[in-house]
């Protein structure tokens, strides 16, 4: 919990004073109440004057380490929570078109307005996290996820149903994107490594095994219950954050401390700055960014295209394995594990390259000079799986041919997803610096979302059209047009920076 100032009575007691005037013990014992005040402000004065934030027990970088990776826990099963629902009603449009009247296109809005509301919900919730803290946004955003959840699981309207999953959405979604900043002011460069894979692998696992529970709810209980569901997975979250959950933003906790030891406290920033600074670094120079720095547009093109073909399969695998495999809804779910199975080795493999590929530059580099471009071997690496996959995919999907391959082609997907995400996130957070990186990551998020929530709404017609091995394989061949580039930045990376309009590293 976050360390509430340490009160005093000191202003209470000179105010009763100016008040009532001075007591019949004051008077007497006036000689003794000055020396004690005076011995009182002297040790504040040498408090205040020896304290040190980088030393201060109340900085996240010097908390215990059971401490620290509680609050990996809190916000790696709130993430989880929230990519949950992205796809947890992937097998519900049939039942959702029987119960409301609605087409193929319109039963699959709930899901993609849910993955919008994934974009859009950092845009406010970034910011409000810099001014209130980030353990208020956690809990209100929970909080509020969670009621919206439970009314998207009781309304009897389409309409309802589509705006309280937005909601639910836009609730949840800064969890996604603050918690980036909760591990870097609780965890030191050096030591941030591990947690870090951590957290940025329960996002993937969710739209993995969502599918898989949803479809058994849904076959057994009903849609309603994949939003019951949910609400387990919440109030594991409550359980976890109530007691263990901490305040993190470094400014913050600093003024607690601060006005605690009586320090001088820094200037409030003024509403209008404010203001100003989160209409640039969230909205303006977000999309100034994307179209005029090569490395923002085309990781922002290279990932959301990536999201987007991972929410195509929502609707794309089961009408696959429907169609050529007569598989039942449990049977469809049950091939999503290949996608867990993916993110699982992804995640080996940046661990690896980590440790074997990025570590050896450091002893060859000055300290905190590694190239940002020694970040791409898992982008180089998962680049080549991503066109593998769905060509694989594609052209294996046929009767005469066992399910188990076109199954088993997901792995390599979600394994090069994952690599590409994490490895170009960390290029990109490396080559640019203070808010920039901010408004690069927001640019990510808004693309990777918007795409990520329109491509269901044409999958199922697409794949009508085209069939189920030219449809996927259009998805193939975006992937192969786009693999060459985290080779590009590997090999010209340093000369594109230099083109840049903001400041980027120069070695």
């Amino acid at each position: 919990m976050t360390t509430p100032p340490i009160p005093t009575m000191d202003r209470t007691i000179d105010e009763e004073k100016q008040i009532d005037g001075p007591s019949p013990a004051d008077t007497t014992d006036s000689d003794d109440t000055v020396a004690d005040k005076a011995s009182t402000d002297s040790d504040r004065a040498r408090q205040a004057a020896e304290w040190d934030w980088n030393a201060d027990p109340h900085n996240p970088y010097n908390w215990p380490q059971w401490k620290k990776v509680a609050q990996v826990v809190n916000i790696s099963s709130i993430a989880f929570v929230a990519s949950m629902g992205t796809s947890i009603l992937s097998a519900a449009p049939t039942q959702l078109q029987a119960e409301f009247g609605v087409t193929i296109t319109q039963s699959l809005l709930p899901l993609s307005l849910y993955v919008f509301a994934l974009g859009l919900g950092p845009v406010f919730g970034g910011p409000l996290s810099e001014t209130v803290g980030r353990y208020p946004v956690f809990l209100g955003g929970l909080i509020g996820g969670t009621l919206f959840t439970l009314g998207a699981g009781l309304t009897h309207s389409f309409a309802g149903l589509n705006i309280l999953r937005f909601l639910a959405g836009f609730c949840f979604a800064p969890s996604l994107a603050i918690s980036t900043g909760t591990l870097n002011e609780t965890f030191k460069p050096v030591e941030r490594g591990i947690p870090s894979t951590f957290f940025v692998l329960m996002p993937f696992l969710g739209p993995g095994i969502a599918p898989v529970l949803g479809a058994f709810i849904t076959q057994r209980k009903g849609w309603r219950w994949t939003q019951y569901t949910m609400l387990f997975f919440c109030a594991l979250s409550f359980l976890l954050i109530i007691p263990l959950g901490a305040e993190t933003f470094h400014p913050i906790l600093r003024r607690r401390r601060a006005r605690a030891l009586h320090h001088p406290l820094p200037p409030s920033i003024p509403l209008s700055t404010q203001i100003r600074t989160f209409a640039t670094i969230t909205v303006l120079r977000p999309m100034h960014m994307l179209f005029t720095e090569p490395i923002v547009g085309l990781v922002c093109l290279y990932v959301s295209l990536n999201f987007a073909t991972l929410y195509t399969f929502f609707a794309g695998v089961p009408y696959t394995f429907s169609t050529v495999y007569h598989f039942s809804t449990e049977q469809t779910g049950l091939v999503f594990i290949s996608v867990v199975i993916g993110c699982v080795l992804g995640t080996l493999t940046i661990i690896l390259c980590d440790i074997f590929l990025y570590r050896r530059q450091i002893p060859l580099h000055p300290p905190h000079s590694v190239p940002p471009e020694y970040r791409l071997y898992p982008a180089m690496f998962g680049s080549v799986g991503l066109p593998v996959a769905l060509f694989w995919l594609a052209w294996t999907a046929r009767e005469e041919i066992s399910w188990a391959s076109p199954a088993v082609a997901l792995i390599p997907f979600a394994w090069g997803n994952l690599c590409v995400f994490i490895s170009t996130l960390q290029f990109t957070v490396d080559t640019y610096t203070g808010s920039v990186v901010a408004s690069a990551t927001s640019a990510n998020s808004l693309t990777r979302y918007g795409l990520g929530g329109a491509f269901p709404l044409f999958a199922v017609q697409m794949y009508e059209k085209l069939g189920i091995a030219w449809a996927t394989s259009l998805l193939g061949f975006i992937s192969l047009a786009l693999m060459p580039v985290p080779w590009i930045f590997f090999k010209y990376g340093k000369k594109i920076r230099g083109y840049s309009k903001y400041e980027t590293p120069t070695y």
